[in-house]
């Protein structure tokens, strides 16, 4: 009995995400009528993504560094 309670809930969650999936959905933009991109869609080109991919790195670095820390803190009591 408890696993088809169980098996229920998970049904009716997968079903009730599928159906709110496509209410998150938007038109495309309409195309600019003067300058970059007159003739359609047009490639990003050289999208910076340096930047955000340097902190990320930093971060995990320096959570990386403490959780190591915090384990062998914790070994060596």
């Amino acid at each position: 009995m408890k696993y088809i309670k169980q098996l229920l809930l998970i049904s009716g969650l997968i079903l009730a995400i599928a159906a709110a999936t496509p209410a998150f959905a938007q038109e495309p933009p309409h195309p600019p009528t003067t300058g970059h991109g007159t003739r359609g869609n047009q490639n990003p080109g050289s999208a910076p993504i340096d930047g955000g991919l340097s902190i990320l790195l930093a971060l995990g670095l320096a959570y990386g560094t403490k959780k190591v820390s915090v384990l062998k803190k914790r070994d060596s009591e």
